[in-house]
């Protein structure tokens, strides 16, 4: 194996307790909030500017993720203010506090146009039902009938469940952008498909690479399509994006992620990540030599069934897998009766 597909090492065996944090480089401090789903918690970082603080993601909005990021702003912040705020992407476990620093803290809150402009429009978005189009996407993915009626009759997740107000005004960050933060230069090198517009950090001074949900050790991000955009091809965005970020890897990056543990191995990584969505693609196409819905596709794509909390998940991710083989020409689709997609291999 060439030196720039060494293996996969993991530096920390285990990450840092709820409250306490880990120097995982000069002035960089690893650290976690809990999240209540599978992937129980998500991974923040505090870069240490001098004078303040610059915090990357925050967690979810919630009394708990409050607690905790007071107790460590009282411990390993060490009483220092935050005065920035930069937020990877506009999911809502990155996102959710980045309004309580801004309006109790006074930071300055960092990011890309699409993830600022996504999660303040998603935050004002209220609903106490599922709207008319939600349903008729969840129709067309061929839901579950259980499920879909299951959805029918319940509130919506929001993401002012777990997303604090986020006043007006934001510093835009952009692709190519050279960053000051923590003593260290970044560039700014911006991903797709698990969210648009998914801001990474790769230090010019050292072997750091920041990369949020667009680079992952053992789990693949979550690609999905929903009702805002039904026919988008996020596996084409997310498929460029590792094959762009993958020329920047070196042997000896160590990657940050948002989940999961720090890594080495980023070249072999963005090989894997690339791979198995091509291993499910052409799994998928063989699955549709007879007409499917996008629900009756998940053992191809995942190699086993879900159902349960995770079966959401599964639906998008799958309906992203058949929209990129559409988009490529490989697969048609009609309309049944029921509202329900039928996809087929072309030929």
């Amino acid at each position: 194996m060439s030196d720039d597909l060494t293996g996969i090492r993991y530096p920390w065996d285990e990450p840092p307790a709820q409250g306490e944090a880990i120097e995982v480089a000069k002035g960089v401090l690893w650290m976690r909030l809990p999240l209540p789903m599978a992937l129980d918690h998500v991974n923040v970082y505090a870069l240490d500017d001098g004078d303040s603080w610059t915090l990357i993601d925050t967690g979810f909005s919630s009394k708990r993720g409050k607690k905790i990021w007071t107790s460590l702003m009282e411990g390993p912040l060490a009483g220092k203010p935050v005065k920035r705020v930069i937020v990877t992407h506009h999911h809502p476990d990155h996102v959710g506090l980045a309004g309580w620093f801004q309006t109790e803290f006074g930071a300055e809150l960092w990011t890309t146009r699409t993830s600022w402009l996504m999660a303040r429009m998603l935050q004002l978005d209220e609903q106490a039902v599922p709207t008319q189009e939600t349903m008729a996407f969840y129709k067309a993915c061929g839901m579950d009938e259980e499920v879909f009626n299951q959805r029918a009759s319940e509130r919506p997740f929001n993401f002012s469940d777990v997303v604090d107000p986020m006043p007006v005004g934001y510093k835009r960050i952009k692709e190519g952008d050279v960053l000051r933060i923590g003593g260290r230069d970044w560039d700014v090198r911006i991903g797709n498909g698990h969210a648009p517009e998914h801001a990474t950090f790769w230090s010019r001074d050292d072997n750091l690479v920041i990369s949020g949900d667009q680079i992952l050790p053992s789990i693949s991000s979550n690609i999905g399509v929903y009702a805002t955009e039904p026919d988008a091809d996020p596996v084409g965005d997310w498929l460029e994006s590792c094959e762009r970020l993958a020329q920047f890897g070196r042997p000896d990056h160590l990657v940050l992620g948002g989940h999961k543990l720090p890594f080495t191995g980023l070249k072999l990584r963005m090989k894997q990540l690339v791979e198995n969505h091509h291993g499910a693609l052409d799994r998928l196409l063989d699955h549709l030599d007879d007409p499917k819905t996008g629900g009756e596709c998940f053992l191809p794509i995942f190699k086993r069934n879900i159902g349960g909390s995770a079966y959401g998940l599964a639906l998008v991710e799958a309906i992203a897998h058949l929209n990129h083989l559409y988009h490529v020409g490989k697969v048609t689709r009609i309309m049944r009766e029921d509202g329900a997609w039928l996809w087929q291999r072309k030929g």
